[in-house]
């Protein structure tokens, strides 16, 4: 298995503005980006997450490396810590996760993992010491112990929690489909799309994701 296709020859068949187009942005009308005094120019990306960004603990963790999905494990203990040391419940500890460069496959599903033999490209170990063959953070597999049960996407998300993917590192998972269906650059944007897990809200590039939640109220912490 290859390794990711480069930006530059995805931008090179996509052309500016095809993943943006696809994205499905959520535009914002006159709302204010959490009480900042401006909001979006654009509707082709989704920001109404930083209204979801509350509480008085908040904090951005900046996911660069896949490093085994690491990134949510720290996010999440510092949830658990917060609770444990203050007493402090989910709603008023903010988490957000940023996920760009070579982590932006933890933002897609299982098909997506099987399909592109992502563990063995990217040497991401599943059960038994074999390749992944799906999402190593989607769920927690069975037999986790109870403490870490809830140290996965989905219990992320359903939490409150908010996860943010690169849509330039994006462009790289499109690219997949281009390359392997012979898809055009518009159907390829979409077929990455309907692959990406349920509430992960894609942003310009990852570095626009860290320094909004920063923005937003949020501790910076590289967690990966």
């Amino acid at each position: 298995m290859t390794s990711m296709p480069s930006r530059r020859t995805f931008l090179g068949l996509a052309g500016a503005g095809t993943l943006a187009a696809a994205a499905g942005g959520t535009p914002l009308f006159a709302a204010e980006r959490a009480g900042q005094g401006y909001a979006p120019v654009t509707d082709k990306w989704d920001m109404t997450w930083v209204e979801r960004v509350k509480g008085r603990h908040r904090g951005v963790f900046d996911s660069p490396e896949l490093a085994g999905g690491m990134a949510l494990f720290r996010a999440v203990m510092w949830q658990d810590q917060m609770k444990e040391v203050y007493g402090v419940e989910r709603p008023d500890a903010s988490a957000v996760l940023v996920l760009r460069h070579t982590a932006i496959p933890l933002v897609m599903n299982d098909e997506f993992w099987s399909r592109f033999a992502i563990g063995r490209a990217m040497k991401v170990k599943g059960p038994h010491g074999r390749w992944a063959t799906a999402n190593p953070i989607r769920v927690s597999p069975p037999g986790t112990p109870a403490k870490w049960a809830s140290y996965n996407l989905e219990s992320f998300v359903a939490g409150g929690g908010t996860v943010l993917g690169c849509g330039v590192a994006f462009e790289e998972i499109a690219a997949r489909f281009v390359q392997r269906d012979k898809l055009s650059p518009e159907d390829a944007a979409k077929a990455a799309r309907e692959h990406m897990l349920p509430g992960v809200v894609l942003q310009p590039s990852g570095v626009f994701a860290v320094m909004a939640a920063q923005e937003a109220g949020c501790n910076y912490i590289l967690a990966s």
